[in-house]
């Protein structure tokens, strides 16, 4: 199991892979609402979907500019940004999505597994070890 070096990467990491979440829910409620008012012919309700819906674009591009910085500390590959590297033979789909598994797996089991790599990796802080015989200052 791989850990990382500091708190910031896991602290990216979790955001990163919240905001992905958030959208990925936002998405379709926002898309069943737009459909729905427009159906009933609701003004306001309309302009409550295009509001949210601006929301929706604007955690998008947040969740996009954050995950460009998660990286696996093996391989290096942002987990949570849009990549057309080749995946691991072996990884595995949530609902068809590579990067929704590994945000779950950050989110609630605080770990992943890499899908370009297939190597495990906690949200730890790895620890130092203490050569004998030397002075840490």
């Amino acid at each position: 199991m791989h850990r990382f070096q500091s708190k910031a990467p896991i602290l990216r990491l979790k955001f990163a892979a919240f905001l992905f979440c958030v959208a990925w829910l936002l998405i379709p409620a926002v898309g069943c609402l737009i459909i729905y008012s427009l159906i009933l012919h609701d003004k306001e309700l309309t302009v409550i979907a295009a509001g949210l819906g601006a929301v929706t674009i604007g955690i998008a591009i947040t969740q996009c500019v954050v995950a460009a910085r998660t990286r696996c500390p093996l391989c290096m590959t942002p987990v949570l940004a849009r990549k057309s590297c080749s995946k691991h033979r072996n990884a595995r789909t949530f609902l068809g999505s590579y990067r929704l598994r590994v945000a779950l797996g950050v989110l609630f089991r605080d770990s992943f597994l890499c899908p370009y790599c297939h190597e495990p990796s906690a949200l730890e802080v790895r620890t130092r070890r203490v050569i004998s015989g030397t002075r840490q200052y």
